[in-house]
C-alpha cells in the first residue's frame, strides 16, 4: 500500500502558510506516495485546491487525521488532533517541543513519531531541509520593510532640487539567516548599515554586504551555529557598547534568540529612552519575549516617540513564498524515507535520529524529556 501523506489547513491564529504546495505534490505522487489534503488547505496561501494535481480531497480535517501515514504540518497540531491519529502515523513540523507540553505529551501517549523542524542538524547535508532558515529569511526581509514604512523619513540618499536626503542609519542586531537577509535589504533600499552579533565569526559574512560590524567585545560562539547565552557581565559590556550605536540609529532590527529559551534582552528602555524621536525598533523575536524590554509580541508600542514594533509569524505575511520554501524543505527531508511509494526510515541516519521527538511511546529528545518528565 502507498504511503498516505496528509495535509490540513491550518487552525493557528494567523498562519497563513500550508504544508503542500501544488509542485512538491506532484514530485511526491510521482514518488508513489498518495496525498490527501483538507479542501481550502492552500487558500490563504494563494494556492486555491484548482491548482493541485492527483490530490485525494477531504471535506474535513477529521479524515485527514485518521488517515494520514504521514502527517506535514506548519504549526504543532493540538491535543485533539492528535487523539485522531493512527499510534503508527508519523508526523513533521514545527512542534516547539520548549512550549508545547500538552502536544508532547499527547504524542507520546499516542505513540505517534514526530519529528520536530527545529531539530534538524544543521550540517551540510541537511541546508535544503532546513526550515528554521528559510523561514528566517523571509522574517529579515519583511521586518525592514516594516522598519521602512514605519519610518518618517527616506531609508536611501536623494538628491533633489530642496537639497540632499541623507540615508537613514539602520542596525541589524543578530546577524543570523533573518539579520544577514535584513542587511542585505536594507543595503538594496539604500540604508546606511550596522550589525552585531556575539559571535566574532560572522563579522565578514556582514561586512560581505556592505555593513559595518560593531564590535563590542564580546564574543559568545556556541555549537550548531547558535550563539551561547551571554553570562551577566557579558551582557553588561555588551549593553554599554550597542547602547550608542542604538541612539544613533533611525532604525533598529533585533533578530537574535536562543534556541528553546527566551529571547535574549539586549535593546534596554534606557537605551529607547536616547533615540530620536521618529526611530523605530522592529523585534522579530517578538513571539520569544522580545529583545527589546518594551516590544509586547503582536503590537506596536510608542514610547517617547519611539515605534517599538512586535510582529508575529511574519513568514505567514508572505505566505505563498513561505509555503513554497517551507514544503521544499520538507519534501527534501521526506524524499530519503520514501521507498517505491512506501515509507522505510533510516534510524542510522543523524538528520531522523536528531529531529525525532517522540517515538515508541518515548520522548526522544532529550532537552525536551528532562523538561516534561523531570
Amino acid at each position: 500500500m502507498p504511503v498516505t501523506i496528509g495535509a490540513l489547513r491550518e487552525s493557528a491564529p494567523q498562519e497563513t502558510r500550508v504544508s503542500l504546495v501544488p509542485e512538491v505534490v506532484a514530485k511526491l505522487t510521482r514518488a508513489g506516495a498518495r496525498v490527501l489534503m483538507e479542501r481550502g488547505a492552500g487558500e490563504r496561501s494563494n494556492f486555491p485546491d484548482s491548482l493541485f494535481q492527483s490530490v485525494d480531497w477531504a471535506d474535513s480535517p477529521t479524515r485527514v487525521l485518521e488517515q494520514a501515514d504521514v502527517l506535514l504540518t506548519v504549526q504543532a497540531p493540538t491535543v485533539e488532533q492528535i487523539g485522531l491519529l493512527k499510534p503508527t502515523a508519523v508526523v513533521v513540523g514545527y512542534l516547539q517541543p520548549h512550549a508545547r507540553a500538552a502536544e508532547v505529551k499527547a504524542l507520546r501517549d499516542r505513540r505517534v513519531t514526530s519529528f520536530a523542524v527545529e531539530l534538524i542538524p544543521r550540517i551540510s547535508r541537511a541546508q535544503s531541509m532546513d526550515a528554521l532558515s528559510s523561514q528566517a529569511a523571509i522574517a529579515g526581509y519583511k521586518a525592514v520593510l516594516i522598519a521602512a514604512n514605519q519610518l518618517p523619513k527616506f531609508l536611501p540618499m536623494l538628491t533633489t532640487a530642496a537639497g540632499t536626503i541623507r540615508p537613514a542609519q539602520v542596525l541589524v542586531i543578530g546577524a543570523g539567516v533573518a539579520g544577514l537577509q535584513a542587511i542585505a535589504t536594507a543595503r538594496r533600499l539604500g540604508a546606511v548599515v550596522e550589525a552585531y552579533d556575539v559571535r566574532s565569526a560572522t563579522r565578514e559574512q556582514v561586512k560581505s554586504l556592505g555593513a559595518k560590524f560593531v564590535d563590542t567585545g564580546v564574543s559568545a560562539e556556541g555549537t550548531g551555529g547558535y550563539a551561547r547565552e551571554l553570562t551577566d557581565e557579558e551582557r553588561r559590556r555588551q549593553q554599554e557598547a550597542l547602547d550608542s550605536r542604538i541612539a544613533a540609529a533611525d532604525a533598529v532590527v533585533t533578530t537574535a534568540s536562543v534556541p528553546g529559551r527566551p529571547a535574549p534582552k539586549i535593546v534596554s528602555r534606557a537605551a529607547v529612552e536616547r533615540m530620536r524621536p521618529g526611530s523605530v525598533i522592529v523585534d522579530i523575536a517578538a513571539e520569544q519575549g522580545g529583545n527589546c524590554e518594551l516590544t509586547r509580541a503582536g503590537e506596536t508600542v510608542e514610547h517617547q516617540g519611539v515605534r517599538i514594533v512586535g510582529p508575529v509569524n511574519l513568514p505567514g505575511q508572505l505566505a505563498y513564498n513561505a509555503s513554497e520554501m517551507y514544503a521544499r524543505n520538507l519534501l527534501n527531508f521526506l524524499q530519503p524515507a520514501l521507498v517505491k511509494g512506501e515509507l522505510a526510515i533510516d534510524w542510522g541516519d543523524e538528520v531522523f535520529a536528531q529531529a525525532c521527538l517522540t517515538r515508541d511511546g518515548e520522548i526522544r529528545h532529550e532537552p525536551t524529556r528532562k523538561q516534561i518528565e523531570g
